[in-house]
């Protein structure tokens, strides 16, 4: 069966090194019809989505991660984000007149990769340079400046599907580090051979057995991905009350109304003076008939 929008998360017999396998359809085009993106940026937001949806699949709490870049160049911000719930989303915004190029798009930019626990409200960040790196590379990178756990991850898009591999040691006692440390070398030499084509075209299956046939692979249950924008007319009011009465109604004396449209799914939210002044009215101060004040 050829797989689309699912996570392949597997292990291996008696070996500290765990992995995972997604392929995005449906979940990617979404992204990609929200915004007339070209080629080259196709293909990174769904590089950088298979990697969201990698990475998030290892979260152990309730939350987000995502992956963003911020760069002075023509691609000035890029987002990827994935929930525990598997939920995708991504972004781009660029100099619409700049002719873009791979694979060296991001010139002095840097990636952040960001885990939200909704649980405890804690954010974890780590930040890597990103220029002259292919995004895998960056990622690499974070893993080992950032993590210092051994992992690899392989992406490829085409504009029509995204895929990625996932490779990861898990930690091990000190008695059993050596030979952890041969047996992640040995898996992580066999899983570079994989090539783009594959990653697009095989099915996992396919690919486990191709790269790992003599190794005792355990899958997992899949599990389904799928693109959600997170947006609410209530985040966008939360938004709105964090720049200020003064700051709102001054775009309200400027433009008649406020607008605000999601950098992710393109939905419009429109407040006019009304909307607006509800904004900054204190709850306990409006009276409700028949309710006794106390």
């Amino acid at each position: 069966m050829f797989e689309r929008d699912d996570l392949q998360q597997f292990s291996f017999e008696n070996t500290a090194v765990r992995g995972a396998l997604v392929r995005l359809d449906a979940s990617y085009r979404a992204v990609l019809e929200k915004y007339s993106y070209p080629p080259v940026l196709q293909e990174l937001l769904g590089e950088a989505m298979a990697a969201a949806a990698l990475l998030a699949g290892s979260l152990k709490f309730e939350g987000s991660l995502t992956l963003q870049i911020q760069d002075a160049g023509d691609v000035s911000l890029f987002v990827a984000q994935c929930t525990h719930h598997h939920q995708l989303r991504a972004m781009a915004r660029f100099n619409p007149d700049a002719q873009l190029s791979k694979p060296f798009l991001f010139e002095k930019g840097q990636l952040a990769i960001s885990l939200d626990n909704e649980q405890t409200g804690a954010r974890y960040q780590g930040i890597v340079p990103v220029a002259q790196q292919t995004l895998a590379q960056s990622i690499d990178t974070y893993f080992t400046q950032s993590e210092q756990v051994p992992t690899r991850i392989w992406l490829a898009a085409d504009g029509q599907m995204a895929a990625g591999l996932f490779l990861q040691a898990l930690p091990v006692d000190e008695f059993k580090r050596q030979q952890a440390v041969l047996e992640w070398e040995h898996l992580e030499y066999l899983t570079q051979t994989i090539t783009e084509a594959e990653l697009l075209n095989l099915s996992f299956t396919d690919i486990l057995y191709r790269l790992y046939h003599a190794e005792p692979v355990r899958l997992h249950e899949p599990t389904p991905v799928s693109f959600r924008c997170t947006c609410s007319r209530e985040r966008i009011e939360q938004t709105l009350r964090a720049l200020g009465h003064e700051e709102v109604e001054s775009i309200l004396q400027e433009q008649g109304s406020v607008s605000v449209d999601c950098d992710f799914c393109r939905h419009h939210y429109h407040f006019d003076a009304v909307d607006a002044a509800q904004l900054f009215v204190d709850p306990s101060t409006i009276y409700v008939p028949g309710e006794k004040k106390t």
